[in-house]
């Protein structure tokens, strides 16, 4: 049987802990098949982003093109577009496929080095987040779009309405820098979901977010709902921040493969670094 196809369109991370290669390791983990399109290449790693480089407009077409014209997809994920044009661009591209939409507006790594140009920020608001089954702001990447800054959950309500007035389905508002437990907001305007989970004393926590969107996605392919398919994603997240481990010199990665018991089948192998 062929499983469903989940396409992600985003940026390389070299350290292999967030982007296209979180995002590939989500979908396998879930099941899916994931594709990848890919819109720049960083030099990263757990201290942070050393360089980035935009491929060229052409070269993302392309990798689409190629991708949903003879495999098909079942899912989209978008991820680091740092550009103006390659939002637009991939916002094209997506408007012209038939398949839900997961929107990741990726606006800093981790480590706070800027991965979202503030001249691309119209372009989010106006050509992407119209297309978006869901959108997964963090605090962060929802002020930067909105100008609303959450102090406390409260606030959460003010945020999610001021994201969906640009046009998502669905958004989902990620309170995960609050204090206290990691609560967030699935809302389409009418509906409330509040999904929360302890949180935990795990440094280790990069692509929690590539992780998430990629999580959502897969399960929208597999035909879940959208409050069904963000509370199993977010279920995944959390298990795989548990499981997150130190690697090199600074914020380790969660670990995509919790569920399956990778690591703890080669524990003793041999040191991280």
């Amino acid at each position: 049987m062929i499983p469903p196809r989940v396409l992600t369109v985003a940026g390389s991370d070299s350290g292999g802990g967030a982007g296209i290669q979180a995002d590939l390791k989500t979908m396998l983990a879930l099941g899916t098949h994931g594709m990848s399109v890919i819109t720049a290449v960083t030099a990263q790693n757990s201290l942070g982003v050393q360089g980035a480089w935009d491929l060229p407009v052409a070269a993302v077409r392309a990798q689409y093109r190629s991708v949903v014209d003879d495999i098909g997809v079942q899912a989209v994920k978008t991820g680091m577009l740092s550009s103006a044009e390659l939002v637009e661009a991939v916002a094209e591209l997506i408007a012209g496929t038939d398949a839900p939409v997961v929107v990741d507006p990726v606006g800093v790594s981790k480590h706070g080095d800027p991965l979202l140009a503030a001249s691309a920020l119209d372009s989010v608001r106006t050509e992407l987040l119209p297309l978006a089954t869901v959108a997964t702001p963090n605090l962060d990447e929802t002020a930067r779009l909105t100008g609303v800054r959450v102090e406390s959950e409260r606030g959460l309500r003010q945020a999610a309405a001021a994201v969906l007035a640009y046009g998502p389905r669905w958004v989902l508002i990620k309170g995960g820098h609050l204090p206290g437990d990691a609560v967030d907001l699935l809302t389409d305007g009418s509906e409330e979901h509040w999904l929360r989970a302890p949180r935990l004393d795990n440094r280790h926590t990069h692509g929690t977010g590539c992780t998430l969107a990629s999580a959502i996605a897969a399960q929208l392919a597999k035909g879940e709902t959208v409050p069904r398919a963000v509370a199993t994603a977010k279920e995944y997240v959390t298990g795989a921040i548990a499981a997150g481990f130190p690697l090199g010199g600074g914020i380790g990665p969660v670990d995509h493969g919790w569920r399956l018991g990778v690591r703890d089948a080669h524990e003793g192998d041999g040191p991280a670094r």
